[in-house]
């Protein structure tokens, strides 16, 4: 017999033993029980949801991308003042750069093929464009053809890793002192 097919007995974890912990009470028991009926606005996302068409969400996702695009190419915001649109009311009015600030203009940069220029700008978002786009690609090929291209598996642990280095990096661009002052946009 393999241990594969092996009786429960040789599996301890599997016995028939209760739970042990505090009592639940009765009224929480009932409440879990319910079938919770969920609000307007789930309601009426969820019927939106399940009546569109299966190239909606695709669309409207590359609608948006194409938005901020064209707005990224007629603002210009590589040449903006500080007043000018696009602009960071947070570095307006503080002085101090935002996690975000310079991603607009490294967008520009990377629109106009100039990758240095870019991450000068702003590296995390330079480094993050190409996974970006690819995840966009991987489901909307998914979603509309069916086709399985491989997929991103980014593990918390990546994410986090990714979320204290733009953290990190953030900080530091707003240090007074040298070699810090050079990543100020």
């Amino acid at each position: 017999m393999s241990a594969a097919t092996a009786p429960d007995a040789a599996r301890p974890w599997l016995d028939d033993q209760p739970v042990q912990g505090p009592p639940v009470p009765p009224e929480w028991l009932a409440y879990y029980a319910q079938q919770q009926e969920p609000d307007r606005v789930t309601r009426f996302v969820q019927r939106i949801w399940t009546r569109s068409p299966i190239w909606a969400a695709p669309l409207a996702l590359l609608v948006c991308m194409g938005g901020a695009i064209g707005y990224t190419m007629v603002t210009h915001p590589a040449e903006a003042g500080a007043g000018d649109a696009p602009t960071c009311l947070l570095k307006y009015t503080t002085g101090f750069v935002c996690p975000g600030c310079g991603g607009t203009r490294a967008a520009w940069y990377l629109l106009h093929g100039d990758l240095p220029a870019a991450a000068r700008h702003h590296a995390i978002f330079a480094f993050a464009v190409p996974f970006l786009l690819y995840l966009y690609v991987a489901w909307a090929a998914k979603r509309l053809f069916r086709w399985n291209l491989p997929q991103l598996n980014l593990s918390p642990a990546v994410l986090i890793t990714f979320v204290a280095v733009w953290a990190v990096w953030s900080v530091a661009r707003n240090l007074p002192w040298a070699p810090f002052t050079a990543l100020y946009v």
